[in-house]
């Protein structure tokens, strides 16, 4: 009967450890990231009474009870925040605290402090790559994971244009004559990202023949007189249409060369390539019964432009945004894929380290190994099931107060006992 006292005792003690578990839980309800745990009780060893084996066993209670967590997939909802991430299948953040010790989190609350460095809202640093391949200009993830680092309120290199397009179709009904004249724009940029406008003239000469010329301001360059275009030496030449309106010349792979020189702003000299045909070889310049009228046109340059923003996109692609409205890649976050996250041990802040039991982490991007999809713009959410909670708070409400009516009813019989004494 004794035995009761220490049986109910060690019940009531793994109660208040199941109940600290759901009040836990409970706790980091609104917590992003967060995976709920559950507790497993256990058995103690059992006594057989009596001369019969195992006749009659008494147990001596219940253990400190074991606690998991479960690493299922949260709800993902949208945010506002322009470095928020959510990972959508296995796999964790990989994090530094300030001692340097690799971290897990699947909190992606990120933001960029005054130098420049991703860490997430309670100051750790986000793992990844940012060093871009000179051959490929994409962010070379074959290096070992370092601390991210973006750019903060940086001017973005002009890029000289060396190829332009334009698509336009030129009408086939136009007499060989004045009346043919057509004319397209196109904005080009010098190596010091000043911006040049660049005028293509089209007459017809004859039938299924056009001629064509380019020309520049001539404040734009050297010895040109303002208000003046400037023919661009050797940016002249025929178009050859077929019967049915397409391209024949110049030949499909042989873009016409454009080359200005003199630049009046101390600019190199601007060379680039009009290629008339797409990728398939389909020609960009068409000639149909139709007025002549433009339909796109493009170029490779772009001006000198302030950085606007750094954001965190699908698959984990840090992106910063610059004034001219372009976007670099500037960064690739890491996941790591952990066959038994169980082991893991959680450490504050929403981060878990690694335990002796937690296997190797296979580090690398999103979407490869086992690993997950990251979703730019998106938090996961918590775990827990306020609804399963509350049940498993009365549950354990009513196994605490059994245990304490066991502790007062041996007490109750102990009383007794000793009352046969007297």
């Amino acid at each position: 009967m004794f035995t009761s006292f220490s049986t109910a005792l060690s019940a009531l003690d793994a109660m208040s450890t199941a109940i600290d578990v759901v009040g836990n839980n409970l706790a980091n309800l609104n917590t992003p990231g967060f995976k709920d745990s559950t507790t497993y009780f256990r058995d103690l060893v059992t006594e057989s009474l009596g001369a019969g084996l195992g006749e009659t066993q008494v147990g001596f209670g219940t253990g400190t009870p074991m606690t998991i967590r479960h690493f299922t997939q949260g709800a993902i909802q949208s945010s506002t925040g322009v470095l928020d991430a959510a990972i959508a299948g296995d796999g964790f953040f990989v994090v530094a605290n300030s001692q340097g010790n690799q971290l897990y989190t699947r909190a992606g609350s990120f933001q960029v402090d005054i130098t420049g460095t991703l860490r997430t809202n309670t100051g750790e640093l986000v793992q990844g790559w940012t060093a871009i391949n000179a051959a490929t200009g994409h962010v070379d993830t074959n290096m070992a994971i370092a601390n991210i680092v973006v750019p903060v309120g940086g001017v973005k290199q002009p890029v000289a244009t060396t190829n332009m397009t334009l698509d336009l179709n030129l009408n086939s009904a136009a007499a060989a004559d004045a009346t043919s004249d057509h004319s397209e724009t196109i904005r080009v940029y010098d190596t010091l990202g000043s911006s040049h406008t660049l005028t293509v003239s089209f007459a017809k000469t004859g039938a299924n023949q056009w001629s064509y010329a380019a020309t520049i301001p001539g404040e734009d360059v050297s010895g040109g007189t303002a208000g003046t275009p400037v023919a661009i030496s050797g940016a002249s030449g025929t178009l050859s249409f077929g019967s049915n309106g397409q391209l024949t010349s110049p030949a499909n792979g042989t873009p016409i060369p454009i080359a200005i020189t003199g630049m009046a702003d101390g600019a190199s000299d601007i060379s680039l390539n009009w290629n008339p045909y797409t990728l398939a070889g389909v020609g960009r310049i068409t000639q149909f019964g139709q007025p002549s009228a433009p339909e796109a046109s493009s170029q490779d340059g772009s001006p000198a432009s302030q950085l606007t923003r750094v954001g965190l996109s699908n698959g984990g692609v840090l992106l910063a945004q610059y004034s001219d409205g372009t976007q670099v890649v500037v960064g690739q976050v890491a996941m790591a894929n952990i066959r038994n996250p169980e082991s893991l041990i959680a450490s504050g802040n929403n981060n878990y380290q690694a335990s002796a039991l937690t296997a190797t982490p296979a580090i690398g991007v999103p979407n490869t190994g086992g690993r997950g999809d990251i979703q730019g713009g998106s938090i996961e959410s918590s775990t827990v099931d306020i609804a399963q909670e509350f049940t498993n708070l009365i549950v354990l409400q009513r196994g605490y107060q059994a245990n304490s009516r066991v502790i007062t009813t041996a007490d109750t019989l102990s009383q007794e006992t000793i009352n046969l004494i007297h």
